[in-house]
């Protein structure tokens, strides 16, 4: 087995398994809604995969799993219109349609979504919205009182979509790959900002368009690039929306580890004669055991 064929095996292996458990859940949800506040059985309609199982780069092991339920504009003058936090009661409103679909879950309303846990470690965090004519999305927000607040995933979604699209698929595997090294890790850093730095670093990467066979190069460079990133910096913009993407810490200390440790993998690899054995450890020690021993 050479180096393809590892990172090939790595990127199977970490992709997620659970899509038809998650399918049959959210069109559950999407029906139950749909059944209380548009009066269709549709198991799809009104209802969006966010987050990153909507752009395509959750991993096997993801916990959360979000959704955004778009629900009628009378229902937000509804709430709007209430004295003291409406969007609480959006919310609880929400919380109780979801019980009569999954009434022996603990489901909750927390500050924003509402949470539908499952036994298997997943759980569905749901977010009512209302569409707003640039297609972004107005949702609740009921901690300090309530308030209302936007988000525009479609445009994020997308803007991931066309870039992947022009790199040979390798945009998606990396922002995968990446979550993997975040595990192993236990970086400080989110999803969306692992997604937006890689949409960033890969728009002019030399081997941005090559196959499996240069993926040791990719993670090296990666690691490198993010390893140099202003460690001032508090925010980056999310592709598409350009939505401010806030740091949860300081990334660029592992980066620059797991950029040596990638070093001496290659080095490994392209010894006379190959140390391959050698070279999967230390890939190991960067993704965990996800990849090939």
């Amino acid at each position: 087995m050479g180096l393809a064929e590892w990172f090939s095996t790595f990127c199977a292996n970490i992709q997620v398994q659970d899509g038809g458990t998650i399918s049959t859940r959210y069109k559950n949800i999407t029906r139950r809604l749909n059944s209380d506040y548009w009066t269709t059985t549709s198991d799809t309609a009104h209802s969006l995969y966010v987050g990153s199982y909507g752009r395509n780069t959750a991993i096997q092991g993801i916990s959360d799993l979000d959704m955004i339920f778009q629900l009628p504009y009378s229902v937000y003058e509804q709430y709007n219109n209430y004295s003291g936090n409406g969007q609480s009661a959006l919310l609880n409103a929400v919380k109780t349609s979801i019980e009569k679909t999954y009434s022996t879950t603990s489901i909750r309303a927390d500050g924003q979504v509402i949470l539908v846990p499952f036994n298997d470690g997943i759980t569905f965090e749901v977010v009512p919205a209302f569409i707003n004519k640039d297609d972004s999305f107005t949702y609740p927000d009921s901690n300090n009182g309530g308030r209302w607040r936007t988000t525009n995933p479609k445009p994020e979604i997308e803007a991931i979509r066309a870039r992947n699209a022009v790199c040979n698929g390798n945009l998606i595997l990396l922002c995968r790959i990446m979550r993997s090294w975040k595990n192993k890790w236990n970086v400080p850093i989110g999803g969306l900002l692992i997604d937006t730095l890689a949409y960033q670093f890969i728009e002019s990467y030399t081997y941005r368009d090559k196959s499996y066979l240069y993926y040791d190069f990719f993670c090296r460079d990666f690691f490198k690039w993010m390893a140099e990133q202003d460690e001032n910096q508090e925010y980056w913009k999310a592709p598409g929306s350009g939505q401010y993407v806030y740091g949860k810490g300081l990334f660029q200390y592992k980066a620059n580890r797991c950029y040596n440790i990638s070093l001496e993998a290659i080095a490994h690899e392209t010894a006379s004669p190959k140390q391959e054995w050698s070279a999967k450890q230390k890939w190991r020690d960067i993704f965990g055991n996800s990849f090939p021993d």
